[in-house]
């Protein structure tokens, strides 16, 4: 057999066991009734979901089927399936189901004296962030699921049988699906526990209000950073991804760090705008342990790398490389830097989020016969990130080396030596002069040990510069006046390079061969249907949050892939892509007038000519 397809409903987490595959799902009873036909309904009748009141209703047989999604949901089988549970159905749970009957017989008062036909309770798979899950797995090559459907598997199977075989015959995804692909869950999703608890409390917020940057409670927290305590009790308040706590933003003295939910502006708010100022004006300390870090070791690790990589990894040890990893289309599977450490070793740094997609890309582009290994060490060594015009300051107090531009310039890494009258229990860090941010800094990885040590190092020689602590949501607004991608929302498996403004971060012209390079020649040659752009609002009132619809002289044009409030620029900024099947050229996109639709509402927006920020990178280089 040269390929296992498990498509195994509520049994696809037992039966990948068997081969060693995790599919993180569980069962939960799902009920809803059928009844005797009523007087008015019709086969052509709408679909009919009403979210305040939990329900759905649909047509069946001239009676309606009636069902909906409990805040207080039963899972099922929490010891395992019984071996004899084949074709049946769980007792009926009129109890549990009342809390959705009278609600539904308010909206619809023709349920209250129609007969019921059928009550039904059966039990439904469903996965821990609500959606299903799709594809090969990261465990065992050639092994696919589709699974976890969610309750809306009719709706969704022939899309995703015809997106899974595609996949099988080409060996990658036929398109962007990175919502459905397995390779989104992690090693955290083989802990039963954590992925029950975590799918119920989706469940029971299927027709809730989804706000913006909603953080889940459950299953918290999982894995922390060296400096979780400290940080806590320096009024950090933290979001959760991909089982990671991480510093979202920062509460001074006196203020409650919980985030309270808002489609305006959040609570949050002004106190992540004092920490874009700290790194924009003075020097903060992110803590990035969560990282996804790869070590690629090998005589062919150059060879391998030189092959999956756009850009150009083939260089000194002490280099850092700024790179794509493609698709056979071009597309971008994975965004990351490389940094190399010697001739057979490089280290590779990726976002939280994406640690099992990149380590099963990269794996699976490695040839039988060549001498390279892929180890993933995210959760064994920690990262802070050093920004900030006085960053070089902060950090020549407490390294003996030369920071300068001369000794350190940007675009390398080395490792330094910490100084012993700050911490004699800090090794060696590894350096990295890289920026996510657009302002002068490091990105400091050490092992797990040796975080906390260096941390209050870092804290005691900033006191006299004001040191900060800065979280991600400033991070998000820093990233955007800077005009830095994110994988997942600006770029994904369905843009190129060129597409995403990234053409300069290809060696198309090095002669070299790579993984996407025919698909980008062919591309060159014609003009783009889509671009990345940059547009701003002025009026803080308006909130951007990416998914906007871009208008271009009253037509769509396009949608918002990210948004957010830039602090230093004072305006809302948005990137999407502007598309046309015909063309999207410069003559296209600045001829034309924008709108956004923010709420059903469109504003005039401005069409930005590249980075808001340092667009000369004057103050990352210096």
């Amino acid at each position: 057999c040269e390929t296992v397809v498990n498509c195994a409903g509520q049994w696809a987490n037992k039966l990948g066991k068997m081969g060693g595959v995790t599919v993180p799902l569980i069962s939960v009873e799902h009920q809803y009734l059928i009844t005797e036909k009523i007087e008015g309904v019709t086969p052509d009748l709408p679909t009919l979901r009403d979210p305040d009141k939990l329900t759905y209703w649909k047509e069946d047989v001239g009676g309606l089927v009636m069902g909906g999604y409990e805040p207080n949901p039963i899972g099922w089988a929490e010891q395992g399936i019984p071996q004899d549970f084949v074709f049946q159905l769980l007792p009926e749970n009129y109890e549990h189901f009342e809390q959705l009957m009278l609600p539904a017989v308010e909206r619809v008062p023709a349920l209250e004296n129609a007969g019921i036909r059928k009550f039904i309770n059966g039990p439904e798979s469903f996965t821990p962030d609500g959606n299903f899950i799709l594809g090969e797995t990261p465990e065992v090559k050639n092994y696919f699921v589709g699974a976890g459907f969610n309750a809306f598997g009719i709706a969704a199977a022939g899309g995703a049988g015809k997106a899974l075989a595609e996949w099988i015959i080409a060996g990658e995804p036929p398109m962007d699906l990175w919502v459905v692909d397995i390779r989104r869950f992690s090693g955290i999703h083989r802990d039963e526990t954590w992925v029950r608890n975590r799918t119920l409390e989706l469940y029971g917020k299927h027709y809730t209000l989804s706000w913006p940057h909603e953080e889940h409670e459950s299953g918290r927290p999982l894995l922390t950073s060296p400096i979780y305590e400290k940080l806590k009790e320096q009024g950090a308040s933290f979001g959760s991804k991909l089982g990671w706590e991480r510093p979202n933003w920062f509460a001074p003295k006196g203020v409650d760090p919980s985030d309270i939910y808002s489609y305006g502006r959040q609570n949050w708010f002004p106190h992540v705008g004092e920490e874009h100022r700290a790194v924009r004006e003075g020097v903060a300390v992110f803590d990035q342990s969560s990282f996804s870090k790869f070590r690629i070791i090998g005589i062919d690790a150059e060879k391998a790398l030189s092959r999956i990589c756009a850009n150009n990894v083939a260089k000194p040890a002490g280099s850092l490389t700024y790179t794509q990893m493609l698709n056979s289309k071009g597309g971008i599977e994975c965004d990351l830097t490389v940094a190399r450490l010697a001739d057979d070793e490089f280290y590779l740094v990726s976002g939280t989020a994406f640690r099992t997609h990149d380590a099963a890309w990269i794996r699976s582009q490695f040839l039988a016969d060549e001498n390279v290994e892929l180890h993933d060490i995210s959760e064994d060594w920690a990262t802070f990130s050093l920004m900030g015009p006085l960053a070089r300051d902060i950090l020549s107090r407490v390294s003996k080396d030369d920071l300068d531009n001369e000794n350190f310039h940007f675009g390398t890494c080395q490792k330094i030596e910490i100084e012993e009258e700050f911490s004699a229990e800090v090794p060696t860090v590894l350096a990295l002069r890289v920026t996510y941010v657009g302002e002068l800094g490091w990105e400091l990885h050490m092992p797990r040990d040796s975080a906390e040590n260096l941390y209050d190092a870092l804290m005691e020689a900033g006191k006299d510069f004001s040191i900060a602590n800065a979280g991600y949501r400033a991070i998000e607004s820093l990233r955007l006046e800077k005009g830095y991608r994110a994988w997942g929302a600006d770029i994904t498996a369905d843009t190129t390079p060129f597409e995403a403004g990234l053409g300069w971060a290809v060696k198309l012209n090095s002669g070299t061969g790579f993984t996407g390079r025919d698909a980008l020649l062919a591309q060159r040659k014609q003009a783009l249907q889509k671009q990345l752009v940059c547009f701003t609002i002025d009026d803080p009132d308006v909130v951007l949050l990416g998914r906007e619809t871009i208008f271009r002289n009253g037509e769509i044009a396009g949608w918002l892939t990210s948004g957010g409030w830039g602090y230093t620029v004072n305006k809302n900024i948005g990137y999407g892509y502007l598309r046309n099947p015909e063309g999207v050229d410069s003559d296209y996109i600045y001829s034309g007038t924008y709108e956004l639709e923010v709420a059903a509402v469109r504003h005039s927006c401005k069409l930005q000519h590249g980075p808001l920020y340092d667009p000369k990178m004057e103050r990352v280089r210096q």
